[in-house]
């Protein structure tokens, strides 16, 4: 695949670096000539200097027959202006954004565009991180706003059902692992000590499944 990567900072040289060395045809576009030297030496694909809006060093890149691109200079504005005339007026199939600063994540939206926000997400992880027996997040969908955990069930949950353990919205059941073997687990399902539980959840999904297991059931 040919990809135009627009900003060669540290996120964006690592990028075309690493889809260079997976064999793909990459151009590393930026408007400071310097920021190419962040490229490893064994890089080989095509540098372009210049204003990343210019039409002709658009051009230059090869964006006509791109089959995509990533905007990820450190402007939201200009990102969100890139990958618009991307999907637009040069019909790349596939572009990504790169989001800075949070509160500029609804122009990105506004536009209908994918959207990596290393901001939120770090933000969300280390909060997670920060609290003592929550869920561990081992994927992560779009921007966040949904997420795979992985639950370890305490012992004060065993013998409980897992519908008892798992709110009615935003929370699905997607494997249960016991004894090294997973099955795709029934809500009515008995729980025992140690079972690992993957679950996608939304954010409001995922505070309601912390909060319950703050609150384990009482026995009998």
């Amino acid at each position: 695949m040919h990809i135009v990567v627009v900003g060669c900072g540290r996120v964006g040289s690592e990028l075309a670096y690493s889809l260079y060395r997976r064999g793909h045809q990459v151009a590393v576009v930026d408007q400071v000539a310097s920021t190419f030297e962040k490229l490893p030496a064994d890089y080989r694909g095509r540098t372009v200097e210049g204003e990343v809006l210019s039409r002709e060093v658009l051009h230059r890149s090869g964006i006509e027959q791109a089959d995509g691109l990533a905007a990820v200079t450190n402007s939201d504005p200009v990102n969100a202006v890139l990958a618009h005339l991307a999907r637009t007026v040069y019909k790349v199939p596939n572009v990504v954004v790169r989001n800075y600063d949070p509160r500029c994540i609804p122009i990105h939206e506004a536009f209908g565009l994918q959207v990596i926000s290393s901001t939120r997400w770090g933000a969300q992880r280390i909060e997670e991180l920060l609290q003592h027996g929550a869920p561990r997040s081992v994927f992560s969908a779009g921007n966040g706003e949904v997420q795979v955990y992985e639950v370890v069930v305490p012992a004060e949950w065993s013998r409980s059902r897992l519908h008892e353990m798992l709110p009615e919205g935003g929370c699905v059941p997607t494997s249960l692992t016991r004894a090294g073997k997973a099955t795709i687990p029934s809500r009515g399902i008995d729980l025992e000590a140690g079972d690992v539980i993957h679950v996608s959840a939304t954010r409001k999904g995922f505070e309601e499944l912390r909060r319950r297991l703050l609150s384990p059931p009482k026995g009998d």
